[in-house]
C-alpha cells in the first residue's frame, strides 16, 4: 500500500481537456465511452491527486471509476492470477516494476499522443509502461534546528546535526537514498560502496538516524535533516509549516525514479484504460499530478499554474539527477544491501 499523499483541493479554472483532432483518438473515445467505466489498482484518490483525474474522466467522458489500493507487486500478481476474469483495468507501479510486469506478460501497450515528450529512460520502447511522474531524493531541512543548511552530500559530512535516512534494506525511499549518495560520490547501481562509506562515516560521528522520516516525527522536531522523495518532503513541508523547512535536491547528485501506469492485458475495459493513460499524459492530467506534489514527467513541456508551480522545486535543482539505467544491477545491489548495511554501517551505531 502506498504512503498517503493528500490531494490539494484547489480548483483549476482551465478549459475542458480536448484531444488532438485524430481519427484514432476519436475512435478510442467512442469505444471508451461505450465501456463507461475504468477499474484501477494502486491509484487511490489521496495519492498524487488521482482524485482530480478520475473526476475529470467522469465529467468529460462519463467514465465511472473505482480503485483498490495495493502495492506494486500485488498489482502485477493480481493481473497474472485473474487473467480473463480481470477485475482491474489499469494500475500504477514503481518504476522498477514496469519491466517486471512486461516479463510476466500481463501488460497491454499504448502510447499516448504526447509520447515523444516522455524521456527515453522513462518509458518502454513498445509502450507497455511509461513514468507519468517522478520522485527524486531530496534533503528536508528543519530551519529551526539546522543553521548551516547542507546543499550537498559533502556538506552533510561536515555538519553538526543528525541525518535521518529511514529503514535501509526495507523501505524503497531509504534504499534510493543510498543509491542517490552513490551516484553523487562516484558509484552507480552496481557499486554502492561510496554510499556505504559515506553513511558509515555519519554513523561513526553518531549523527545517523535510521528512524523513518514520517510527517509525525518531522512535525515533532525529531528530524533535523531528513532524506526523502521530493514529493513526500514538499507535501510534509506544506502540511506542517512551509516556512519551517527547506527542501532541496543535493547539488552533487541524486537519483530520479518514479511511477508508471500499466494497462492490464486482460482488461475488461481496455479502451477506457487507454483513454485514462492518454489523459494522464495530457497537460491537464500532468497538472493534476503536480497539484498532488508529484513532479510531472512532461514538466518541461507544460505551463503549470503559478500556485501549483510554487509547490514544486525549480527545474534548475534537477540538473544533476541520474535515472536508473541498469535496473538489473540495481535489483541485485538492493538484495545485498540489507546485509552490507548491517555489517558496515549499523555496527558503528553502537
Amino acid at each position: 500500500m502506498k504512503a498517503i499523499l493528500p490531494a490539494v483541493l484547489i480548483s483549476l479554472t482551465t478549459s475542458s481537456f480536448v484531444f488532438a483532432a485524430d481519427t484514432d483518438l476519436t475512435k478510442l473515445i467512442t469505444a471508451a465511452k461505450k465501456e463507461g467505466q475504468v477499474y484501477s489498482v494502486g491509484m487511490p484518490d489521496s495519492w498524487a491527486n488521482w482524485k482530480s483525474t478520475w473526476q475529470d474522466l467522469e465529467k468529460e467522458y462519463g467514465l465511472k471509476h473505482q480503485d483498490t489500493d495495493m502495492s506494486s507487486a500485488q498489482e502485477i500478481a493480481k493481473f497474472a492470477a485473474e487473467k480473463n476474469n480481470a477485475t482491474a483495468d489499469i494500475g500504477d507501479v514503481g518504476a522498477s516494476f514496469g519491466p517486471v510486469a512486461v516479463q510476466k506478460g500481463v501488460t497491454l501497450a499504448y502510447k499516448p499522443t504526447t509520447w515523444s515528450q516522455v524521456p527515453d529512460w522513462a518509458k518502454d520502447k513498445d509502450g507497455h509502461w511509461a513514468l507519468a511522474y517522478t520522485g527524486t531524493i531530496a534533503f528536508m531541512i528543519n530551519n529551526e534546528l539546522v543553521k548551516d543548511a547542507p546543499k550537498s552530500w559533502d556538506d552533510l559530512l561536515k555538519g553538526k546535526y543528525k541525518v535521518t535516512v529511514g529503514d535501509v534494506g526495507i523501505a524503497a525511499q531509504a534504499n534510493n537514498a543510498v543509491l542517490a549518495a552513490a551516484f553523487a560520490r562516484g558509484g552507480n547501481e552496481n557499486n554502492l560502496q561510496p554510499a556505504i562509506e559515506f553513511f558509515s562515516e555519519l554513523a561513526k560521528q553518531k549523527r545517523l538516524s535510521v528512524n523513518n522520516p514520517t510527517v509525525a516525527n518531522i512535525e515533532k522536531g525529531e528530524v533535523e535533516v531528513g532524506i526523502l522523495w521530493d514529493f513526500n518532503a514538499l507535501n510534509y513541508r506544506d502540511q506542517i509549516n512551509r516556512d519551517r523547512f527547506t527542501v532541496i535536491i543535493p547539488s552533487d547528485g541524486s537519483v530520479i525514479s518514479g511511477y508508471t501506469t500499466i494497462i492490464n492485458k486482460y482488461a475488461k475495459n481496455p479502451n477506457a484504460a487507454k483513454l485514462a493513460r492518454e489523459f494522464i499524459f495530457s497537460d491537464k492530467g500532468q497538472i493534476n499530478l503536480a497539484e498532488g506534489y508529484a513532479r510531472p514527467i512532461r514538466a518541461q513541456h507544460i505551463m503549470l499554474p503559478d500556485d501549483i508551480k510554487a509547490k514544486l522545486l525549480p527545474d534548475e535543482q534537477y540538473k544533476n539527477v541520474h535515472p536508473i539505467k541498469d535496473a538489473e544491477g540495481w535489483e541485485k545491489s538492493s538484495r545485498t544491501l540489507p546485509k552490507i548495511w548491517q555489517q558496515q554501517v549499523l555496527t558503528h551505531q553502537q
